[in-house]
């Protein structure tokens, strides 16, 4: 009896036999396939028949003596000695001649591979391991008779190579997907590590559209704000749209959270669609929409962590259940980052791509989404809104106080498409005006330094929020702040305190503004406070950045009272001691001070222009990244498809979790993740901070921090050249 994976005497498990796990990844994949295929009419069919093929011979390669010996028990061994995806490639590529399959085969571990570099290795050599090729091809005819004659396998009839007649890139990623999870599924349910059977939770929108209304109504003030929030929601709800993609362009403090929500509610159940995915541009404003959704759509008896997931690096989990449908996007709510959602479609790795067979059939909210992506991501990204909608059966809708329409710029699509606006064209141009009433732009020409800004900024009508382009920034201008006037005048907000601080530091804020007597101070903070957080001070002003983080900035200002317009203002920074320019707002804030400068009053109506412009200042990179996508140069695309620019560390602040993490105590990953900070791992030599013995990828802070300006504290304490550790 041949074996698929190896025992675990420690636990008491078994090895898995051959049969077994082939037949249970042939059935979870082709039922995989059989869901996402029924949403396209170009590509279904191929992907139905593809999938169960790959399956049945992705691990071909493990009948091979030395694996079968190793896998048995017969000779330990850490790895397997003979790579065991070659075999099913070359059977595929050579006796079946079907390419798709043998790409799926040799992709379902290490991922999908760069076309053009195996293009130029030769036809022999293409999508093989070229060192063990000849063993291989003298091994095969034994291993494929071994696997024919296994007892009880699920037989896959071979079939003709097919024509992908649907977008390719996104055709292997979707294909790999329905097998990389079903592998990953059997896999687990053998060790004991997932439950064989998942909750089945549909999406009912008929009856979370009723529960919605009757939230919302509950809600319901008889005042003008309140009556312009049920106009709002009411058409939103009430909108029919034929198209796949529709655009909703609603200013801050008029219910889009809800009124989006009922929209795409309804037109799931018009369209039979199977789940809904709410993508926003922060982690931050995560957990205040996850609780609007899960106290206006959870029916009763339903678990609300299962049928409003939160999907993100810092989500706690009751059960792993809830883990499980969060992570592979089976909710029927998602709730999850532009982060999470855009590098999951730019993936070629098996890991992150399990989850994307799930989103055909599916109807996704790209909120905020002029602050969804970096300008040069767009192009790519519209490509994949576009070919999901027309290809396999999604729906979007674009939302923002501030709408960017890009794909009316060349850049993004030469067509050009007039997208349709959910909000009727009246109620829009009422929501403008209303609007213009609001806010009143202003900025300072000359730079100004710390001393100056704090000074400036206390004789501005307060409470007063001050945004800063950088950690370090905000850490300067918050302790200058502090050494100038009392502790009471202001609250610092950043990625530099401990999630745990943050959310104390939010609540303590939200509280002050609560109370109209409390007006003499300032929060100082970082865009992570720019976009979905009901936030409301009497002034803003913001460091000079893009426009649609001025626009943004401005939402966290008079968004009650609109009697008389506040002011925002926009400064720039000299670059002068502790303070630098953050390389990525360079081009952005260039094109904002470009539009002050020349007398444009700003607007919403602006944010497109602008976009063009910061377009066109990203030369040839989303050229570049548009040609590694239709070249199938999928490791490229990865590599170079980053939503945040650098790559992060976890660093524990909290000693206590420390010492214990160090003593080899149980600890709860969600209180490490509660109790540290994310640092630039290219700065964690520089600062010298040492890992966790025992914990690999996890770091110990070693300097001074505290809950005002978190980590900051030490970096500014413990240096003489303070400019070798911006952050």
């Amino acid at each position: 009896m041949p074996f698929a994976h190896s025992a675990d005497p420690k636990r008491g498990i078994p090895p898995q036999d051959y049969a077994a796990h082939i037949g249970g990844v042939v059935k979870r994949a082709t039922r995989a396939a059989n869901e996402a295929g029924s949403y396209s009419f170009q590509c279904g069919k191929l992907l139905r028949e593809i999938v169960p093929l790959a399956a049945a011979y992705h691990d071909l390669g493990k009948l091979d003596k030395a694996n079968q010996d190793v896998l048995s028990g017969k000779r330990k061994a850490r790895n397997l000695p003979v790579q065991h995806t070659d075999a099913g490639t070359a059977y595929l590529l050579d006796q079946l001649q079907v390419l798709i399959g043998a790409v799926l085969i040799r992709s379902h571990h290490i991922g999908l591979p760069d076309f053009i570099e195996e293009q130029n290795r030769g036809e022999k050599n293409l999508f093989r391991d070229v060192s063990i090729i000849e063993r291989v091809n003298q091994a095969l005819p034994e291993m494929i008779k071994i696997h024919n004659e296994t007892k009880d396998l699920i037989k896959v009839i071979s079939m003709t190579e097919g024509t992908i007649s649907c977008n390719p890139s996104l055709f292997f990623r979707l294909a790999l997907s329905c097998l990389a999870d079903a592998d990953h599924t059997d896999t687990a349910i053998h060790y004991g590590d997932q439950a064989a059977e998942e909750p089945d939770i549909p999406l009912h929108p008929e009856d979370r559209i009723a529960a919605l209304d009757r939230y919302v109504e509950a809600l319901r003030k008889d005042d003008s704000r309140s009556r312009l929030r049920a106009k709002v929601y009411a058409a939103c709800r009430d909108a029919a749209v034929e198209s796949a993609i529709a655009s909703c362009d609603s200013p801050v403090g008029t219910g889009k959270t809800t009124a989006v929500m009922a929209h795409l509610l309804s037109e799931a159940k018009r369209r039979n669609l199977r789940r809904i995915i709410v993508v926003l541009p922060f982690t931050n404003i995560i957990a205040q929409s996850v609780e609007v959704y899960r106290k206006a759509l959870v029916l009763p008896g339903e678990n609300a962590e299962q049928v409003v997931a939160e999907l993100h690096h810092r989500a706690d989990f009751q059960d792993p259940q809830s883990r499980l449908l969060t992570a592979l996007w089976k909710a029927p709510i998602i709730v999850t980052t532009a982060v999470s959602f855009f590098e999951t479609l730019a993936s070629n790795k098996p890991a992150a791509l399990r989850r994307l067979h799930n989103l055909p059939g599916s109807a996704i909210f790209i909120d905020e989404s002029h602050a969804a992506l970096p300008a040069k991501l767009l192009p790519l990204a519209w490509h994949w809104i576009k070919r999901f909608g027309e290809e396999w059966g999604c729906y979007w809708i674009l939302a923002s106080g501030s709408l960017n329409r890009f794909w009316k710029i060349e850049e993004f699509d030469e067509e050009k498409p007039d997208i349709l606006e959910i909000m009727p064209p009246r109620l829009r141009t009422r929501l403008a005006e209303y609007e213009k009433q609001r806010i009143e732009y202003k900025y300072i020409e000359l730079p100004l330094g710390v001393k100056e800004l704090v000074e400036w900024v206390a004789t501005r009508p307060g409470p007063r929020i001050v945004i800063l382009n950088t950690v370090q920034s905000a850490a300067v201008v918050a302790r200058e702040y502090l050494q100038a006037f009392e502790r009471l005048s202001i609250e610092h907000l950043s990625t530099a305190l401990t999630p745990t601080d943050r959310d104390m530091t939010l609540a303590r804020v939200k509280r002050r503004l609560a109370d109209p007597k409390d007006t003499e101070w300032t929060l100082v903070a970082t865009s992570c406070v720019e976009a979905g957080v009901d936030l409301s001070f009497k002034t803003g002003i913001r460091e000079a950045a893009s426009l649609v983080s001025l626009l943004q900035t401005a939402g966290r200002v008079n968004r009650h009272d609109h009697i008389n317009a506040e002011t925002v203002w926009t400064v720039v920074l000299k670059e002068e001691d502790l303070i630098k320019s953050n390389p990525a707002m360079r081009d952005s804030s260039k094109v904002l001070l470009e539009l002050f400068a020349t007398g444009n009053a700003i607007s919403p109506d602006l944010c497109t222009d602008a976009l063009k412009r910061e377009i066109r200042m990203a030369g040839d990179f989303p050229d570049t990244l548009m040609k590694a996508e239709i070249g199938l140069r999928f490791p490229q695309v990865e590599k170079i498809f980053r939503v945040i620019e650098g790559d992060t560390r976890t660093v524990v602040v909290d000693q206590r979790l420390v010492e214990k993490l160090e003593n080899h105590l149980p600890v709860d990953w969600r209180k490490i993740q509660k109790g540290a900070v994310q640092i630039w791992a290219y700065r964690l030599d520089k600062l010298r901070i040492p890992e966790i013995r025992a914990y690999p990828g996890i770091f110990k802070w070693v300097y001074d921090y505290d809950d005002f300006i978190g980590y900051m504290t030490g970096i500014l304490k413990m240096s003489n050249d303070p400019h070798n550790f911006i952050i």
